[in-house]
This record gives C-alpha cells, structure tokens and sequence, in this order.
C-alpha cells in the first residue's frame, strides 16, 4: 500500500490502490470529447528492433481515447521509415509520422538556423519539439502527453494515470510529470539517487530559500522522461536540445505556469527501461554527460534566477555535493538491506566520484560560456518569424508519409 503523504510545493498523485484500466479509460473517452489528447513519441528505429517497443506497439493498439499519435523517428533510412510505418498500420489512432533525417524536415531545420532560430542538434529535445509543433499545427488537441520509447515493462494503464490529471475537467492541471520506483532486485536510477537530489541540496544550502530549487526536491523523480502538459504550455515553453531536456521542461513550467496546476503522478509499480553506461573514463558519453548537461542546466536556470556563481562557489558546492551523496549511499544501503536487495556499496561511491568529475566539469564550461548552447525557440517565436512555418511542416510530413524524401523524384 503506498502512502498518501504530500511533500513540496507539487501535489503528489498516489498509486493507492489497483486502479481498474476500464474505469480510466472510459473516464478519458469521456474527457477526451472536450479535451482531445495527443500522444508524442520520439523514437530511434534501433528501439524497433528491440522487445520493448513491440510491447508498446501492442498496447497503444488497444487505447481508444487518443485523437492522433505523432512519432518522430530519428536515425533512419527511407526503408527502416516505411517499415516502422507498417507497425501501426491497423491502429485505431491515426498516427503522424516525422522523419527527422527527411530532406523535408532538414530543409525547414535549415531555413530556422539561417532565420537564427536553431532547433539545436540531433536529439530528443528536437525530436519533442517537431512533435509538439505537429500537434499544435493540426488544432486538434488540448492535452499533449509524452513517453520514452524503451520501456521495457510498458503497460498502457502508465498512459492513462499520465493524462488523466491533465484530461480531467474538474482538477484544473496544466502539467503532470510521472514518476515510479526504478527497483528491480537492486535499485537503479543512480543520475537521479547519487547526483540530482544531492545536487539540488547542496545549492539549497549555499541558495537558502530559492523557490526553484525547492521546487525542482518536490519531485519524486524529476529525470523521469513521462509528462502531460496543457497544448498551450507546449506553445510556448522553450526546452534544451541536450541531456538537460527533462531539467529545462521543469524550468519552463516553473516559469510559465501556477504552482497549483502542477502535480506529480505515480505510473507504474516497478518501472524498467535501458541503462546508461557510466562512462567514468570519456566525458562525452553515458551518464558522465548526462549529468555534466544536467548541471549546466541547473546553473543557467539559478544564475537566470539572479544567483552568482563563482569559482569559490562552485569548489563549496562541489565539497558539499560530494558529502550529501555519500550521505545518501549511506541511506540507500540501510533501504536495500531492510528490503534484501544487492547493493553495491562500492560502486555508488565510485559512480559517485564520476559524477564530482562530471559537476567540476559543468562549473568549469558554465564558467567559460554561462550562456552554453541556446535554448529551442518556442513556437510562438517560430511563427511570428515564419508565420507559414505550421503549413509548411504539415505539408512535409505529408510528403514523407506519400513518398519518402530519399526517393523523391
């Protein structure tokens, strides 16, 4: 039985009980009448070669309340997009299809970075934002939900309790972030338990009081990839392109939108998808960029806020970092015990000594360059530089899913 105790400044949303599939996805059908829902998908086609996104295939088959699916595919040939079109042949939701390689879609990339409007590089955040400018474009949605695309125990139910809040007529949320337990016979999640958290307490302690930080502790698991939003928010948030993504949608909703309107929802029981390798050696990949990009993240968004950052600030912060994490490996060991779950002590302090590599990095970047690589437009930017833009993004997926560029004649 999960507890019902509300924590910060975000209105928790507990998994109490076994919910009924049937009672939420008829509550949606009903919901959806008024508040037609969008799903976003940003796929890789190597995730279509893996159990996981065959399962997600076969349980978004079965869901009657979506008004339209938008995927956008990245890393993939004109026959790997057909193919990956064929798996959603008989769905019930019509599905919209962003190629990101098409040389449609890489031309109006183009025609934004010579308008000095980057959509940033190769990655989920552009991936994202394509999507949410698609659904924004066909007028036909008021609820914008989005997951990650390697869940390998994804049940359509993670669906309903993440539009649910937002769907709902009567609670009044415009955001819903998800969360779960990443617990097998061990616990995982170690960006989130080893350094966010940590991360997020030593600036408090060095910030007393920044509402931001505050409220980035309310929530239970703010990496987490799962959210729902309101279309306008979708309108007009900016996000980061990089591995900060998840960070900067928070920053943009606490910017953007009511304390009050935001909530947190328990997904699932256990929640399993792939696991990125540490990378302790090359700070260019796994979780040593990862939290290298988390951190700029952080450091933008407070100095944004009005904090100063130093160098004396950022050795402290380091120092402190390093104390609370092994403070938190302590806690964690007495969890994993208490429960009889492996635990490797050794290795959280390693990973932990990785990610003070990772922060001194991000200080000494976050130093040369505060401003770092810019965020993506928002749409409303986008429009009042290229009012047509939605007609001409419309008209490219169109032509990609009649005749895929690579065979344009």
């Amino acid at each position: 039985m999960a507890d019902f105790y509300q924590t910060g400044a975000v209105t928790t949303l507990h998994r109490l009980k076994s919910n009924n599939i049937e009672r939420l996805e008829g509550d949606l059908e009903k919901f959806a009448r008024n508040r037609p829902i969008g799903l976003v998908l940003p796929a890789l086609y190597a995730e279509f070669e893996t159990p996981a996104m065959q399962r997600i295939v076969g349980e978004l088959q079965k869901v009657r309340y979506l008004q339209r699916i938008v995927l956008a595919l990245g890393r993939a040939t004109p026959a790997q997009f057909d193919q990956v079109r064929g798996y959603f042949k008989d769905f019930y939701t019509p599905v919209t299809f962003i190629w990101i390689e098409s040389e449609r879609i890489q031309g109006l990339l183009r025609m934004l970075e010579e308008k000095a409007l980057s959509a940033g590089g190769d990655g989920k955040g552009r991936s994202c934002w394509l999507s949410y400018g698609a659904i924004l474009a066909a007028r036909d949605c008021n609820v914008i939900a989005l997951h990650d695309c390697d869940i390998v125990n994804y049940d359509r139910q993670m669906l309903a309790r993440l539009c649910y809040p937002v769907a709902h007529p009567n609670l009044g949320f415009e955001f819903c972030k998800g969360y779960y337990s990443r617990v097998t016979d061990r616990m995982h999640g170690r960006v989130t338990r080893l350094f966010m958290t940590p991360l997020i307490r030593a600036m408090e302690s060095l910030s007393s009081g920044a509402p931001f930080l505050q409220f980035l502790d309310s929530f239970r698991y703010p990496l987490a990839g799962e959210f729902a939003m309101d279309v306008n928010l979708a309108r007009v948030n900016r996000i980061p392109g990089d591995w900060g993504l998840e960070v900067g949608v928070l920053a943009e909703v606490f910017r953007n939108c009511a304390l009050s309107r935001i909530c947190q929802v328990d997904l699932a029981e256990t929640y399993e998808h792939k696991h990125q390798p540490l990378s302790e050696e090359d700070a260019s990949k796994g979780l040593r960029r990862m939290t290298a990009d988390i951190a700029k993240s952080l450091f933008r968004t407070m100095a944004a806020e009005g904090v100063v950052f130093t160098a004396d600030h950022f050795r402290s912060l380091e120092v402190r970092y390093v104390r609370l994490a092994q403070d938190t490996i302590a806690r964690y060991y007495a969890d994993a015990m208490l429960n009889g779950l492996k635990f490797d002590r050794h290795g959280e302090e390693f990973a932990v000594a990785a990610f003070a590599r990772s922060l001194r990095q991000a200080a000494a970047e976050f130093i040369e360059d505060p401003l770092g690589l810019p965020l993506i437009p928002n749409w409303n930017r986008v429009l009042a530089a290229v009012p047509e833009f939605f007609d001409l993004l419309l008209d490219a997926i169109e032509r990609d899913s009649r005749q895929p560029a690579g065979r344009a004649t």
